[in-house]
């Protein structure tokens, strides 16, 4: 073995040999100030645990967007008024640039179906009872469901929404554009409204606009896909658009438009063409801005991701404090622990320690501190990702790198906090330290 080996391999035993001294003397000071040393990886501990639960709940809300971004149809293109991921959170008061622009009308969407580019182009309204918190109002003999996710849509709708239909049928294109006064309900609403009775046939009536109740006849009744939007959405009714304008007085203003492009087209060549036939439509002249808006499937998540990435900083900026006062206890407990161990100091330097090797020792000491705290924090925030997924329909999955990230975090709010009272051991004199009492 070489001389210059030699020395490597003495140097790597005296940091290993550092480390795990500085760990059995954290340890040992945890135990002598429970109460101080408890507060502190409390504070750390928060931190952590707000930062594990944070990225076990976007991760598992991304899946499952995603999931359902897959299974509708991952070329799918929707039309709107505006472009979603456009709009700030913070204006300046006035109207947004997009205010006054015309909805997506009947005839687009009939038009956008007949383009060689597209299998089908359906015009899908959100429903909203004015009376109720969210969603419609159904009822069926004296039995009364509020919240029901209601949608107005174009025949075609179950090209872009995974359900099988078990009992009846869909409504058809007849039934659009004469405006029956039909719906399709899901098998968690029909269970709920009529119980072992056969719904098809029955009529309920549904509160959805600004002429109350209307009666609607089930003509079918159907089973959605596993997804967090679909099957937690248990209560559905999806009626033709056609009966929300007419009989039900809904306004078609926050309309859009999904478009299911053939499979064997580009989607740039699917864009193209909706593109020149809106402009065509509504009169656009070659120097105008289009007045619509045209997202991918794909975008959509990249909108989702920015979101949730903005609420995680949020979240990641809260989650400092707990730190910050976990960082305050750790700068308090290690200049107790210099004070009472400076004669200690004072020996070992005067044995040929370093100032390097003490500072080393007292940020091992420290980091150990936090990591610990950060360690419980990891288990607090694995355990309420957990509860949350398992008594809500809010799924939660912890990443692997939010389990390294919190460690991560945990180790340098230790040295951070750590350091000035390491450097002070570091540059102590011996000889003085020696008289230390």
């Amino acid at each position: 073995m070489s001389d210059g080996q030699s020395r490597a391999r003495v140097g790597l035993l005296r940091a290993f040999g550092s480390v795990t001294e500085g760990v059995r003397i954290a340890i040992e000071s945890i135990g002598a100030n429970r109460v101080r040393s408890g507060l502190t990886m409390l504070g750390v501990g928060v931190g952590v645990a707000v930062v594990v639960l944070m990225a076990g709940l976007i991760t598992g809300i991304r899946g499952a967007v995603q999931d359902g971004v897959e299974s509708a149809g991952p070329r799918n293109l929707f039309v709107m008024r505006f472009d979603p991921t456009d709009v700030q959170l913070f204006g300046d008061g006035g109207r947004p640039p997009w205010w006054g622009r015309p909805p997506i009308s009947q005839e687009e969407a009939r038009r956008a179906g007949t383009l060689p580019a597209i299998e089908s182009a359906v015009l899908t309204i959100g429903l909203q009872d004015p009376g109720a918190a969210g969603g419609i109002t159904v009822e069926f003999g004296g039995t009364e469901v509020t919240g029901v996710q209601g949608a107005a849509e174009s025949a075609q709708w179950t090209d872009y929404r995974p359900v099988t239909f078990v009992l009846g049928r869909n409504f058809v294109e007849t039934e659009v554009v004469e405006g029956r006064s039909v719906v399709a309900i899901s098998q968690q609403l029909a269970t709920n409204l009529f119980g072992d009775q056969d719904p098809i046939g029955l009529r309920i009536r549904a509160r959805a606009g600004n002429r109350g109740a209307v009666p609607l006849t089930v003509v079918g009744v159907f089973q959605t896909a596993e997804s967090l939007f679909e099957s937690q959405t248990a209560h559905i009714a999806v009626l033709p658009f056609t009966t929300a304008l007419r009989r039900m007085g809904v306004s078609e203003d926050g309309g859009q438009m999904i478009v299911v492009p053939r499979p064997d087209v580009e989607l740039e060549v699917a864009e193209d063409q909706l593109i020149g036939m809106f402009r065509s439509m509504r009169g656009l002249s070659p120097g105008e801005e289009n007045d619509f808006a045209i997202l991918r499937s794909t975008q959509i998540l990249e909108f989702f991701d920015q979101l949730t990435g903005v609420f995680f900083i949020v979240m990641l900026a809260l989650s400092s404090v707990g730190l910050l006062v976990g960082g305050v206890g750790v700068v308090g407990i290690m200049l107790i622990s210099v004070t009472e161990r400076t004669r200690e100091i004072g020996v070992r330097k005067s044995l040929g320690a370093t100032p390097r090797e003490i500072l080393w020792q007292f940020l091992v000491e420290a980091s150990v501190l936090t990591i610990i705290g950060g360690a419980i924090g990891l288990i607090l925030g694995s355990g309420l990702a957990w509860a949350v997924q398992a008594v809500t329909p809010v799924p939660a999955e912890v990443p692997l790198w939010a389990i390294a990230v919190s460690l991560l975090m945990a180790a340098l709010t230790g040295m951070l906090f750590g350091l000035a009272p390491a450097a002070r051991a570091a540059r102590m004199d011996p000889v003085v330290a020696l008289r230390f009492e």
